[in-house]
C-alpha cells in the first residue's frame, strides 16, 4: 500500500526533519565543545612566599629616664640657667629660688658653732652640727638640679615667677635609648626569649627601626577586658633622630627568622607508586615530569621542599572542584538507594511514619 503525501504533509515532514537535524547538529557541537573544554588544561604557578613567626605588638615609647622638674618649696625664681634643648650633666643647676632666709639661718648657725667650740660641751656641739645638716638641706631644696645626664625636653619658667611646692616647670629626659611596655597574650608568652629582635613602625617616622625584647615578668595580669596578659618591655638602643619619646608605634617580636617557602596548590601534585611528582609546562605546551618532595601548607597548598625552584607553571593533576568529596562505589550507591526506598515505604497495615 502506497502512502500518498499531500503538499501540506510534505511541508510538515520537512519541518520535522529539519528540527531533528538541527538538534543533532547542536548536540554534536556541544559534544565537541565539551571535549575541547575538557582538554583545556588547568595550570598552577609555583610562587615564593615569606613565612614570619612573629608576635604583633603596639604601644608608645618612653625615654630611658625622665625627670619632672618641680620646686620642692614655695619661693620666687631668682635665676634660670638652662633653656629647652640644652644638654645637662647630673648635678647641673637649672633653676634657683630665693634662698636668702635659708642662707642667713645657715650662716648664723655657723657663727654659733664657732663660738660654741670655745665655750660649750661636746654634746651641745653635736646637736648644733646635726641642725646644720638640716639647714644645708633647706638651702639645697631651693635649687632645681638635674639628677642624671640628659636634655631639657621642655622648660617654662622665668626669673621673678613665684612657685609653690610641687609646681612642675619642665621635663628632663635621657634618650640614649627608648623603652615601651607592651601586652603579650598568655598563649604567646612561652615563645618569648630575652634579646629577641623587635621591628618597630612609627607613623611619624619613615624608616626601619629595630630593637630587642628587654624583659618580661614571671607573672601575668588580668586586663579590664578580662584577658590575661604579660607586660613585656621592649627597647630601642640606636634611636633615630626622628623618633622621640611618646611616639606611638606598631611592631612585631620576631620569634624565628623569616622562612622563604615554595608554595603551590596541592592539585598540581600527583602520586605515582607513592612518589610525588609534578608536570612542568613549557611555552610550547610540552610537559616535563619531575619528582618532587612536598609537605602540607594549610588546607589547599603544599610547600615544595625539592624538585622545583619557583616560577614554574604546573599542569593540574586533580580536579579542585571535586577535591574533598567522598567517592561512593556503584554498589554503595545502589545500597543507599534501596535503603532510601525502604525508608519511604509505609509499614504494613498502618500510615507512613512522620
Amino acid at each position: 500500500m502506497k502512502i500518498k503525501f499531500t503538499k501540506k504533509r510534505k511541508i510538515v515532514l520537512g519541518v520535522v526533519l529539519g528540527l531533528v537535524a538541527l538538534i543533532v547538529v547542536l548536540k554534536v557541537f556541544r559534544y565537541v565543545a565539551d571535549k575541547s573544554a575538557s582538554k583545556a588544561q588547568t595550570t598552577y604557578i609555583v610562587r615564593k612566599e615569606t613565612y614570619e613567626n612573629v608576635i604583633q605588638i603596639a604601644g608608645t615609647v618612653s625615654a630611658a629616664k625622665s625627670q619632672t622638674l618641680q620646686s620642692l618649696n614655695d619661693g620666687t625664681v631668682v635665676g634660670v640657667y638652662k633653656k629647652e634643648g640644652d644638654l645637662v650633666k647630673a648635678g647641673d643647676l637649672i633653676v634657683q629660688l630665693d634662698d636668702t632666709e635659708q642662707q642667713y639661718n645657715l650662716a648664723n648657725l655657723d657663727y654659733e658653732i664657732s663660738v660654741a667650740r670655745q665655750n660649750q660641751t661636746a654634746g651641745k656641739l653635736k646637736l648644733m652640727e646635726t641642725q646644720r645638716i638640716s639647714l644645708v638641706r633647706k638651702v639645697e631644696n631651693r635649687k632645681i638640679v638635674a639628677t642624671f645626664d640628659g636634655v631639657i625636653a621642655d622648660l617654662d619658667v622665668d626669673p621673678g615667677d613665684y612657685l609653690e611646692a610641687k609646681d612642675s616647670i619642665g621635663t628632663l629626659v635621657n634618650t640614649d635609648y627608648l623603652t615601651a611596655d607592651v601586652e603579650i597574650a598568655e598563649t604567646d608568652v612561652s615563645k618569648l626569649k630575652i634579646g629577641q629582635k623587635v621591628e618597630f613602625t612609627f607613623p611619624a617616622y619613615d624608616g626601619e627601626v629595630y630593637g630587642i625584647l628587654d624583659s618580661y615578668p614571671a607573672i601575668g595580669e588580668v586586663t579590664s577586658r578580662g584577658a590575661t596578659v604579660v607586660n613585656a618591655t621592649v627597647r630601642i638602643d640606636n634611636v633615630p633622630k626622628g623618633v622621640l619619646p611618646n611616639f606611638s608605634f606598631t611592631g612585631k617580636i620576631q620569634i624565628t627568622e623569616p622562612e622563604t617557602k615554595l608554595v603551590v596548590e596541592r592539585y598540581a601534585i600527583g602520586r605515582d607508586k607513592g612518589t610525588a611528582f609534578a608536570e612542568i609546562l613549557s611555552r610550547d605546551g610540552k610537559s616535563t615530569k619531575v619528582a618532587v618532595e612536598v609537605e602540607p601548607y594549610g588546607l589547599e597548598y603544599v610547600n615544595v621542599l625539592s624538585g622545583l625552584e619557583g616560577g614554574e607553571i604546573l599542569k593540574a593533576q586533580s580536579d579542585a572542584s571535586k577535591s574533598g568529596r567522598m567517592s561512593v562505589s556503584k554498589k554503595g550507591q545502589k545500597a543507599n538507594k534501596n535503603k532510601k526506598n525502604q525508608q519511604q515505604q509505609p509499614p504494613m497495615g498502618g500510615m507512613p511514619p512522620f
